[in-house]
């Protein structure tokens, strides 16, 4: 393949690490570098170009199968200076390289064999990962997932083994405990995937993040609330009702979940246009919403919420006198942090399940069920056979065995240039 090259490093710190990958990346390497060091082993070389040094840099080679890529790789650690990445890179388009696409490294090292699909996404998930609980949710559930993938491809291919054995040997007069046997392991592995397909909703949530949204009246002390709860002046405060006329959110982290919170205009019949249209704003946006943070002033009702969303009803302004809590003095602020944080929690509880975090994820597993579902509805050897390869087939897309052309794209393209 044609050499690319791409940071692998953030921009604007102290030093840009620079990689290179392809079939004479190597040579390049060596040409900037007017020598290489052994490989695996880092050394300070100038690197030059047209009779000048664009700077001074550690060089580390990689070559094939034993890089990241599974390529030959060379690895350029700059000063991390705008300008020398620029003549740097110059010289490297002028020697034959060109910029990498978004996650073409990764895609690389799929199609050299140096990981699945499964661990290209997770490490994708871990690069993005804002909060603890996505990065545990992207090592350890990935992994897990792992697991139950190869303990799943390996019972499918001992169920499919007696399948063709029933179907090869009809009139051997077989057991009739070997197909009794047969529908029990088709039925386990089919439960197994039913459990973990369940799981599925609070991992995505998990992976893209919950969505709280504060709802109530005007003057029901929503957005002094959210610039509590945030830490910061997000929203507008004012005692003129109908200041807030859009949704105003700020992402927060609570209990490690990452937390999308929604301040909305305030509920109430008004002829205003523009306010009436926040309004409807509001209520769709609480229809759509994991958690709705229902507020009301001393002496006011709650507003009616969506049947199907879950509510937490919240009397603020308790400075003023009654129950509840005050985010001008932090009156019962920890407790209301701690029940949205366990509320979080409990909304992207995996059970302890292997995640399946993307769609992808849930569509192959999903496909597997449905063909074992299949399978144990039909009588005929045949047919059921012809179910359990399809079951095999929708299993093999998960980790990229087969068939995997058309989701490559997807796959790769939500990765950052140096990946």
């Amino acid at each position: 393949m044609d050499v690319i090259y791409a940071p692998i490093t953030g921009r604007g710190g102290a030093v840009t690490v620079v990689r290179l990958s392809g079939a004479w990346a190597l040579e390049i390497a060596n040409t900037l570098a007017g020598g290489l060091p052994p490989p695996r082993q880092a050394s300070l070389r100038p690197l030059r170009w047209q009779g000048r040094v664009l700077d001074h840099a550690l060089v580390t080679v990689f070559p094939n199968p034993h890089s990241f890529t599974g390529e030959d790789s060379a690895e350029l650690d700059l000063h991390g200076g705008r300008a020398v990445f620029a003549a740097v890179a110059e010289a490297l388009v002028a020697l034959g390289a060109r910029p990498a696409e978004p996650g073409e490294f990764s895609r690389r090292a799929f199609l050299n064999g140096r990981m699945d699909l499964l661990e290209a996404e997770a490490m994708a998930d871990l690069i993005a990962a804002e909060t603890e609980a996505q990065r545990v949710q992207a090592i350890d559930g990935a992994g897990a997932l792992q697991t139950s993938c190869t303990q799943w491809r390996e019972s499918l291919r001992q169920v499919m083994a007696h399948q063709e054995a029933l179907i090869d040997f009809p009139d051997e007069d077989l057991p009739p405990e070997v197909e009794a046997k047969l529908l029990r392991q088709i039925a386990d592995l089919h439960q197994e995937m039913r459990d973990i397909l369940a799981a599925a909703p609070a991992a995505e949530r998990l992976r893209e993040g919950l969505e709280f949204v504060i709802l109530g009246a005007p003057n029901a002390g929503k957005s002094t609330l959210l610039n509590a709860l945030a830490g910061e002046d997000v929203a507008i405060v004012s005692e003129t009702p109908g200041t807030t006329r859009d949704a105003v959110g700020v992402r927060v982290a609570l209990g490690g979940v990452p937390v999308h919170l929604t301040d909305t205009a305030g509920l109430r019949e008004t002829e205003d246009y523009i306010e009436a249209e926040g309004v409807r704003r509001a209520q769709a946006r609480a229809a759509k919403a994991d958690l709705i943070i229902a507020v009301a002033a001393p002496g006011a009702a709650f507003p009616a919420t969506p049947e199907n969303v879950p509510v937490l009803h919240v009397h603020t302004k308790a400075d003023l006198g009654g129950e509840g809590v005050s985010a001008v003095t932090g009156h019962g602020m920890a407790d209301l942090r701690t029940q949205l944080a366990n509320t979080a929690a409990r909304l992207t509880d995996t059970k302890g399940t292997a995640t399946l975090a993307r769609p992808r994820q849930i569509a192959c597993v999903r496909d597997t069920a449905e063909a074992l579902a299949r399978a144990l509805a039909v009588e005929e050897p045949e047919l059921r056979g012809e179910e359990l390869r399809a079951a095999s087939h929708a299993l093999a897309r998960l980790t990229g065995v087969i068939g995997v052309e058309e989701i490559l794209d997807a796959v790769f393209s939500g990765f950052c240039i140096g990946k």
